[in-house]
């Protein structure tokens, strides 16, 4: 088929419809995506769109998902956390009335054991360093890091920001494709992006949605500054995972979510990845 071929004008009218149609159709099928472009899963011809996978013919991520997800880790966390006080037990009265009648006064707040679950991504396979979020890690005395192929291993805090909410853990060195930060400055509303993590402890799940804003500021009461949100489902445990545009840069970290009970209704928010490469680079030269 060559799509610079040209159609002969009919001599009548119902023959100068089908003409039209025929022409529409032909054209569309000429707007196709090359098959390099198919196999690197990048985004092809057409602009913005989403690349064909080479196994159906059919639009897909797949190829996409298949070069980017072994470098997006499951992390496990337990940590301890003292339980909360109860207010009688910081009442003077209270505490007076317990002298006054000999009863002794409940023991100190015990250590409560705790676990949770989030998402990391390698950016340094050969050192073995793994961005997550810093409040994943919060009072932890164990954090695991596993990869996609199921391998486990005991992870070693080298540093974090809390001012970016990004922290990074060390692990023994990979055979695992490292991703890139890509320039969040150049993210626009409407951009086609993917979530992957793992919520809910369910292992690894890939969202897609687009960025439904840029700079957006008083989430968590500014203490993050400005974030991306996106429509891409962002749940529990999908703390610290990559948010990705089309040609499988990491374009944000995965760090907060607006919903009733903290479940997902389409907004999410992910810290810029400039922001993250920076906090990678402070914890870097600090080390």
């Amino acid at each position: 088929m060559n799509c610079s071929t040209a159609a002969t004008a009919p001599r009548r009218r119902t023959g100068s419809i089908v003409a039209s149609v025929f022409i529409a159709l032909f054209a569309t099928g000429c707007a196709v995506i090359p098959d390099a472009d198919r196999e690197a899963g990048l985004p092809g011809a057409i602009a913005g769109a989403p690349s064909l996978g080479t196994a159906s013919g059919f639009p897909s991520l797949a190829p996409l998902m298949r070069r980017v997800t072994p470098a997006v880790v499951n992390i496990s966390v337990k940590s301890e956390v003292a339980m909360e006080e109860h207010p009688f037990l910081r009442d003077p009265e209270f505490r007076a009335f317990l002298d006054r009648f000999g009863l002794p006064a409940p023991e100190e707040a015990e250590i409560e054991q705790r676990s949770s679950v989030g998402s990391g991504i390698i950016v340094d396979a050969a050192r073995g360093y793994v961005m997550t979020n810093d409040h994943l890690l919060r009072n932890a005395t164990e954090i695991r890091v596993t990869l996609k192929d199921r391998r486990t291993f005991r992870a070693r805090r080298l540093g974090s920001d809390a001012a970016s909410d990004v922290a990074i853990l060390e692990i023994p060195p990979v055979d695992v494709r490292a991703l890139k930060l890509g320039d969040s400055n150049r993210l626009e509303v409407g951009d086609f992006v993917i979530a992957i993590g793992n919520p809910f402890g369910l292992g690894q799940t890939v969202t897609s949605g687009i960025v439904s804003a840029v700079g957006r500021s008083g989430v968590g009461g500014n203490r993050l500054g400005e974030l991306i949100q996106t429509d891409a489902s962002i749940n529990p445990g999908n703390s610290g995972g990559p948010l990705i545009n089309l040609a499988g840069e990491v374009v944000g970290i995965n760090t907060a979510l607006i919903g009733p009970s903290g479940g997902n209704v389409g907004i999410g928010f992910a810290v810029p990845s400039n922001r993250a490469r920076v906090a990678l680079d402070d914890v870097m030269r600090g080390r």
